[in-house]
């Protein structure tokens, strides 16, 4: 079972929203992680979208475009290793 060693600490930085598109940075995440956005408020994943790390190189960037079904809100991206544990957690944002 692959774990992430000391020295590997996953990272998600949300960069900004515009138009309903996230922009994003990740670094040290495997190929197979998932991203979701987070509802600060019920602390659960919303069921869309959920992005799919597909890149071999564990850091990069990300854009999600924010289904027209996501309210206005706090949020936050949270990153799932290949195995669906959390391993990363972004700053909160907000949707208007």
């Amino acid at each position: 079972m692959a774990t992430y060693r000391s020295g590997m600490n996953p990272v998600i930085k949300f960069i900004e929203l515009e138009n309903r598109v996230i922009s994003a940075i990740y670094r040290n995440l495997m190929v197979r992680a998932k991203v979701v956005v987070v509802d600060k408020s019920s602390g659960e994943p919303l069921p869309e979208p959920v992005t799919t790390i597909a890149s071999p190189v564990p850091s990069g960037s990300l854009r999600i475009r924010l289904p027209d079904t996501v309210k206005p809100g706090a949020y936050f991206l949270k990153a799932l290793n290949g195995h669906g544990e959390d391993a990363a957690q972004s700053a909160e944002f907000q949707v208007n």
